[in-house]
């Protein structure tokens, strides 16, 4: 916070398509504002669908009530990811949450009390509050906060790639030799294996491999043990499928979105699963096997509006086969060209609208202050420690990541 007074918070006046402005001057949103503007800022269709529900019915308490823009929209999710229920919540941390209260609350129901403890990916990330925390593998976010979480087992030697081309991506047999002999050692009281599908954001913009996810999800599946994806960067397309599951044609016990659904424009969020699990909990009042949880503004109508909307331009405007075919390759090769020319960046990785670069420097803070300079020459990128990234919004036109790419390559 301290960094403020020598480097002042940007002031914004208005936002549009890939661009935010401080005091007038644009810049470029290379991060989609903390990787939720799917689709940039202020589109006009989203706009328009916001006015229109604004003018309808703007929210109401979701319990005990229904609208048709929820019933559409929880439609398209499950259609979607091949799922059957959801649950909706405000923020990616709730969602997370809903999905861990779930998978232990079924246990409860089946008799199987004993099985309580979760695993995650070593430099993991899935949220704010003591749950999703608890998961997380980032101590400057946890430390402080030790006496309110619990124990969680992180998986090892995560095999990481450079992207689709990268051998590790097709094949990760000795990497998963080691995790399964992690995950043999607790199974007997392990409930729920939670992930962020194929990258991890927080911690570095790291890529795994699809082998090893593929082989993680069967290992669950064999075992009984329930698979929480937490999607919430890399779900509505940004790994260039709509959930990132796809690339390892799995299906997870619990799918959570946010972010991108609603393109940032509102906060919503979603837990969904399936109907085995829903089942667990359909009983009599007298029974008390009820799923207790909710918020009060769950499934908001306006932002459930407007996530409707988002998946609609997302197939109107074909943004996944601009993503593939457009974005992805010119991100990479341009971010790879910089690194061979100024010879200051390596381990070079992407994966659909997400290229990341490594600075070659042991200098103090190198990414933030690469962080401040780019601002200056008009580029909003907040470097994760010495890790620079592009996460443009997804319709980011080729001039303006060429123009980044300048930007970039000038700093260096």
């Amino acid at each position: 916070m301290k960094d403020y007074e020598t480097f002042s918070p940007l002031h914004i006046t208005k936002a549009r398509g890939s661009f935010i402005y401080h005091n007038d001057k644009p810049i470029i949103d290379a991060i989609s504002s903390w990787w939720s503007k799917s689709l940039g800022h202020s589109h006009p269709d989203l706009q328009k669908a916001l006015t229109q529900q604004l003018d309808a019915l703007e929210h109401t308490i979701l319990a005990n009530t229904t609208n048709t823009t929820i019933e559409v929209l929880t439609q398209k999710l499950c259609q979607l990811t091949h799922t059957d229920k959801a649950l909706f919540a405000s923020d990616g941390s709730c969602a997370v949450e809903i999905a861990m209260k779930m998978s232990i609350h079924a246990r409860v129901i089946k008799g199987q009390s004993n099985k309580t403890h979760f695993v995650a990916l070593q430099n993991g990330y899935h949220g704010e509050t003591c749950a999703t925390l608890s998961v997380s593998d980032l101590g400057l976010y946890k430390e402080a906060y030790q006496a309110l979480l619990f124990d969680c087992t992180f998986l090892k030697d995560i095999p990481y790639v450079t992207g689709i081309n990268d051998p590790l991506w097709h094949d990760t047999q000795c990497a998963w030799q080691k995790s399964q002999m992690q995950l043999e050692a607790i199974k007997d009281k392990l409930n729920a294996v939670i992930i962020e599908p194929l990258i991890q954001g927080a911690g570095g913009m790291l890529i795994y491999s699809k082998d090893y996810l593929s082989r993680l999800a069967k290992w669950c599946k064999e075992n009984d043990i329930y698979l929480i994806a937490d999607e919430i960067m890399t779900g509505i397309g940004r790994t260039g499928k709509m959930l990132a599951c796809e690339h390892a044609d799995i299906t997870p016990d619990f799918i959570c979105l946010s972010k991108g659904i609603t393109s940032g424009m509102l906060p919503l969020s979603i837990c969904l699963t399936h109907d085995d699990i829903y089942a667990l909990f359909y009983d009599d009042y007298a029974t008390q096997k009820a799923f207790m949880h909710s918020h009060t503004h769950s499934g908001n109508t306006l932002a459930s509006r407007v996530a409707l909307e988002t998946l609609t331009i997302f197939e109107r405007e074909s943004i996944l086969n601009y993503v593939n075919k457009t974005l992805a390759p010119t991100m990479h090769n341009i971010m790879l060209e910089i690194a061979q020319s100024t010879q200051k960046l390596h381990n070079i990785r992407s994966l659909g609208g997400v290229v990341a670069a490594d600075l070659k420097t042991t200098e103090p803070r190198a990414g933030y202050k690469l962080y401040q300079r780019a601002i200056e020459k008009g580029a909003l990128m907040r470097p994760l420690g010495n890790t620079i990234y592009w996460l443009p919004p997804l319709n980011t036109d080729i001039k303006t990541i060429n123009k980044l790419g300048e930007i970039l390559l000038e700093l260096l």
